[in-house]
């Protein structure tokens, strides 16, 4: 089987990979048939995007420790978990162009599997993994820094990028005595494969926000982000009276 588009996306990658097999597997998601031949290995990339998660958290954390010594845990955990988020790792696989290497399954790929964040995350995962188990923790490393080195140059950036937006807002919220925030959907729109979900958010009855995307998580989070940026340029928000 053919992956379209491979070699650009190697050559963005700027890795060669030593067992293409382990390529092949990375690149190949669990909609896709398998083939007698590749029984014994690895036929999709689920076990290497396992593998990749923990790698990737490692190589993230490792340079949190050495060139962050003034962060402590905790922050170290925010900053981690915004810089490996499923948004962060969608948007390097769209650099790669790693969607239009993915070998996927005709259903998969109809419904716009080559554009999904989450398929594009795990993609770039089990990528990392393959790379670790071909070429060793120095290889993944130099690839993983390579490729965040956007996200990893600016850390004045950082508090843009964390994935818990709604853990902020509610440190926030209750900081200022304004309570929990609510979260409620307010719209559904599109197809079962392309689902567009809005969530509103509101404090004491009060409406501050709302986001749209993919998945109701997602939605919570960018209306979360929202109401951040409100409270932070705004006083329009008064404290619950209960």
């Amino acid at each position: 089987m053919t992956i379209p588009n491979e070699r650009l996306m190697l050559e963005r990658l700027k890795y060669t990979f030593e067992n293409e097999e382990l390529l092949k597997a990375a690149l190949t998601h669990r909609s896709a048939p398998a083939h007698p031949e590749e029984e014994g290995g690895e036929t999709d990339n689920q076990r290497l995007e396992f593998l990749g998660d923990a790698v990737l958290d490692l190589i993230i954390s490792d340079f949190l420790y050495h060139r962050q010594p003034h962060l402590k845990e905790g922050d170290m955990s925010r900053f981690r978990a915004g810089l490996v988020c499923e948004a962060r790792l969608a948007e390097v696989a769209k650099k790669l162009r790693l969607g239009e290497a993915l070998i996927l399954g005709p259903g998969e790929a109809h419904g716009g599997g080559r554009n999904k964040a989450s398929v594009l995350a795990d993609a770039v995962e089990a990528l990392l993994g393959a790379i670790y188990l071909d070429g060793g923790l120095e290889a993944a490393m130099d690839t993983a820094r390579r490729l965040w080195k956007p996200y990893l140059s600016r850390p004045e950036s950082w508090l843009d990028i964390l994935a818990d937006f709604k853990t902020r807002l509610q440190e926030e919220t209750q900081g200022r005595g304004l309570g929990t925030p609510d979260y409620e959907l307010v719209d559904a729109q599109g197809p079962a494969h392309a689902r567009l979900f809005t969530m509103a958010i509101s404090l004491g009855g009060q409406h501050l926000a709302e986001g749209t995307a993919g998945t109701k998580k997602e939605a919570e989070q960018l209306a979360a982000r929202e109401a951040l940026a409100i409270l932070k340029n705004e006083d329009t928000v008064t404290p619950n009276a209960n």
